[in-house]
């Protein structure tokens, strides 16, 4: 990535807290949010003569691995956060060194100094997630030094190892890769170059290119405007797109 990109990445990563500033001054505008996917049905009520129509989306399944730190976690340990995650293994040569240095950006726009002026990251916000694509070779101390070498923050990002079949059905089944990704993914090697965004509710509510400086700079606004969505101290007009 050459300097003028990574100027412009370092510009977006800057979106998420001040839309979230901006949006938050203005509750009487009208935001339009990240539109959800996958609906699993839709349900039709009568009541009093009124019907109406309730569209249910898809909830990403649970997973539990075990992360970098030796931890067994889940993904639903993650409560009232957005998720930003991507697939990955140590030994690839080729996007993921530079998708995690993109995904290591958009984590230290979030940090601030404390009170004793060491930089910390605001995991009140927002979680970063990777799973490991080669969990046979990416043994917990292979994931650790990984992380460390990206600057990852331990507390906030989650490299994740375990079952192989776990992770790939997580990927094909949940998060749904094999619709969104181009012709589609190698369902015996997946190798997407896909950052994918949940709400707070685990539901999807984006597919971004983490190597492209535009799609970075959308998946940055729209975590500023799922902060917004889960401020529920505030009362805004928000309207959903409907699913394409």
């Amino acid at each position: 990535m050459n300097k003028k990109a990574v100027f412009a990445l370092c510009i977006a990563t800057l979106i998420p807290v001040v839309s979230y500033v901006i949006l938050k001054q203005t509750g009487e505008d009208a935001v339009v949010m990240p539109r959800k996917f996958f609906v699993d049905s839709v349900v039709t009520r009568t009541v009093d003569g009124k019907t109406t129509t309730d569209t249910i989306w898809h909830k990403t399944g649970n997973i539990s691995l075990v992360n970098q730190l030796g931890d067994s976690v889940s993904l639903y340990d993650i409560q009232n956060k957005v998720i930003v995650a991507d697939f990955f293994f140590t030994r690839c040569p080729s996007i993921c060194p530079y998708m995690t240095k993109n995904m290591a950006r958009l984590q230290q726009s979030f940090s601030h100094n404390n009170k004793n002026g060491r930089k910390v990251i605001d995991s009140s916000i927002v979680r970063f997630v990777s799973f490991s694509i080669d969990p046979q070779r990416d043994s917990v101390g292979a994931l650790r030094r990984y992380a460390d070498k990206f600057g990852v923050d331990h507390d906030n990002w989650w490299m994740l190892t375990g079952n192989r079949k776990t992770i790939y059905d997580f990927a094909l089944n949940e998060l749904k890769l094999g619709l969104v990704d181009g012709e589609g993914v190698d369902t015996s090697f997946i190798h997407s170059q896909k950052f994918v965004l949940l709400d707070k509710d685990y539901v999807v509510r984006g597919y971004y290119n983490g190597l492209d400086t535009t799609s970075l700079s959308t998946l940055a606004k729209d975590i500023g405007l799922l902060m917004l969505e889960k401020d529920k101290k505030k009362k805004f007009n928000i309207f959903e797109p409907s699913s394409l």
